[in-house]
């Protein structure tokens, strides 16, 4: 008596490779990861003298989102500027000394947003001032999260913000739910300036 593979191989095999394009074309049709893995970064917290992780869920962005007034015109604007938002994630590290963090530990970041959908917005090197990179994850023709990088001799800080980013309403959330001051400047204040 003949088995099942002895009897059938042209089937187990034809089998096999329909399963295996099945899981294939599954796969490709996942939209790109949003959210960044940081916690490659959480040994950095013993060397530094100050360090900030911030973890805000989509059910905790629900939550915040009822704490804004609907009286009070900011809170109003932060509000809507989160209703679509799934999620808020900071590590910030500040260090004493030099050297505290690797380009491996950066490297590790940066890996993730050479990821599908992930595009390099702005890239600033300074040797006296660091780095900042931001990255836009586009999903069509949507925005579908944001990360900021920011590395300098002493200091090392990760903004990931997952769902939709409406950048000229992106101001509002600096200095909010952990989200450091990025120097984005509104379009009408940076007009009155100018004009000033």
């Amino acid at each position: 008596m003949k088995t099942l593979f002895q009897t059938k191989p042209g089937a187990l095999l034809i089998a096999t490779l329909l399963l295996a394009s099945a899981a294939i074309g599954a796969r490709s049709q996942t939209p790109p990861r949003s959210r960044l893995e940081l916690s490659s970064l959480d040994h950095l917290a013993a060397k530094a003298s100050q360090s900030v992780d911030v973890n805000i869920d989509e059910r905790l962005m629900r939550l915040a989102a009822k704490a804004f007034s609907d009286k009070d015109a900011d809170e109003r604007e932060v509000k809507k500027l989160i209703a679509g938002v799934k999620g808020i994630y900071v590590k910030s590290f500040e260090f004493e000394t030099d050297g505290q963090f690797t380009a491996a530990d950066v490297e590790t970041i940066r890996a993730q947003l050479r990821g599908p959908g992930w595009t390099k917005l702005v890239n600033v090197a300074s040797k006296k001032e660091g780095n900042l990179e931001v990255y836009l994850l586009m999903v069509g023709e949507d925005i579908g999260g944001l990360a900021v990088l920011s590395s300098e001799d002493r200091e090392l800080t990760v903004v990931n913000i997952v769902g939709p980013v409406d950048l000229e309403k992106l101001a509002k959330l600096e200095g909010q739910f952990g989200v450091p001051e990025l120097g984005i400047e509104k379009t009408k204040d940076k007009v009155k300036k100018d004009e000033n």
